[in-house]
């Protein structure tokens, strides 16, 4: 009896470590980490929950961007994003254009919003406007 009540203790052990395993790889906020380790783009948002912020990292940088809901086209959506980094001082070697590419990334999540951009990228890009 006690031999079998180990048999399944221990294929339920088994099961249970395969379960967290497959979820620990799968995992998008691990997919990130690893994106920004490499150095890679990466976009991680929760689309569904328009009050958690977003994460992109991209060329070993993490930007971090606030979502604000509002009226849009006669419904409600994602209608405004600030987008700061989490480092500035990485931000070296950054151009317009890696900003402009993740602007366009956005939009095509959130078409109908404005992104601004804090301190100091919103001085870059308005200088080349």
């Amino acid at each position: 009896m006690i031999l079998i009540l180990l048999r399944v203790a221990i294929t339920l052990l088994i099961i249970y470590l395969l379960y967290k395993g497959i979820k620990y790889l799968f995992d998008p906020k691990r997919k990130l980490e690893l994106a920004h380790e490499k150095e890679e783009y990466y976009f991680h948002d929760d689309a569904r929950n328009p009050r958690k912020n977003f994460f992109i990292t991209y060329k070993g940088v993490m930007f971090q961007g606030e979502k604000y809901l509002g009226e849009a086209d006669r419904s409600f959506d994602v209608v405004n994003i600030f987008v700061w980094p989490d480092n500035p001082s990485n931000l070296q070697g950054f151009k317009v254009e890696d900003f402009r590419f993740m602007e366009t990334e956005i939009k095509s999540n959130y078409p109908h919003a404005k992104i601004d951009w804090k301190s100091p990228i919103r001085e870059l890009l308005s200088k080349e406007t």
